[in-house]
């Protein structure tokens, strides 16, 4: 492959990664994820969901982070995450979640990329009722949605009905769930997820306290990394690590993933912290 052509395909896959930034990344950044066995993902205990509640002491509505996000010293365009509002879905207060990611004016002549990826998440269990992306990069067009049936632990992807774990997250609200977990060094939350039409359960692991710079300041962090398991097996192939605030808020403040050459990383630039909600 030409030189040129391996740059270009890695900046784009850094973008497109990006796009789905940072709950598909976070999730499915090692290459070619497996189905995890329906065993592992239903054999949690059922509760209904008028039952359920997770509290939540790290995000509301009107929460705003700004990354950029680079390739080495390369700076290939910014994402945004943000809790925009509280709306009611299926009768019960829900968060509207919205990330949105574009390449810089440099990119975006020779590639230009607007994704939008939205996650209707419930504002008192913390799962996901509706998840939706739209994907416009280069020529490329990609539009995908779907619905959660909570009550009856089902998803309807295309035209396959497909049973899931109670309470599952999608690719952009499993990421606002860990934040709201008691994260300790060594100790692991176990997450089962649906990306992409995949039922994945994650092992997220703290590793350690490390106080990094970024451009929105100095950071005491906990070092957290997702595993996802295979049948019976740990898939390790591309590591990711993301850096979250050691206090309530448990914000992201840095992400990085090693490639087949460098690695790629999201810094936060800037943030806005959002308001509790009184649920």
């Amino acid at each position: 492959m030409p030189e040129k052509s391996l740059l270009q395909n890695i900046i784009v896959g850094l973008i497109i990664a990006a796009g789905v930034f940072p709950l598909g990344y976070f999730v499915s950044v090692e290459t070619g994820i497996a189905e995890a066995s329906s065993v592992d993902m239903l054999e949690a205990e059922p509760v209904s969901i008028e039952d359920r509640y997770v509290e939540n002491l790290s995000f509301g509505v009107g929460e705003k982070l700004t990354f950029d996000i680079g390739y080495g010293f390369i700076n290939a365009g910014t994402a945004t995450m943000e809790v925009v509002k509280l709306i009611e879905w299926e009768e019960r207060p829900s968060f509207q979640i919205v990330t949105r990611a574009k390449s810089n004016k440099l990119f975006s002549s020779v590639y230009p990329v607007d994704d939008r990826v939205e996650t209707i998440m419930d504002a008192v269990g913390l799962f996901s009722w509706k998840f939706e992306k739209k994907l416009r990069e280069g020529s490329y067009r990609s539009d995908r949605r779907y619905s959660f049936d909570q009550k009856n632990h089902s998803v309807v992807y295309k035209e396959d009905t497909i049973e899931v774990a109670p309470f599952v997250q999608d690719a952009l609200s499993v990421l606002y769930y860990i934040r709201s977990q008691d994260l300790e060094v060594g100790k692991t939350t176990v997450v089962n997820a649906f990306v992409d039409g995949r039922k994945i359960e994650m092992d997220v692991v703290v590793h350690k306290r490390e106080t990094i710079t970024v451009d929105a300041g100095t950071f005491d962090c906990l070092v957290v990394e997702p595993i996802t398991k295979s049948v019976g097996l740990f898939r390790h192939e591309g590591k990711l690590k993301v850096w979250l605030t050691d206090d309530r808020l448990k914000m992201p403040v840095l992400m990085k993933s090693k490639v087949v050459v460098g690695s790629i990383k999201a810094e936060l630039t800037d943030y806005v912290i959002g308001e509790l909600a009184d649920l």
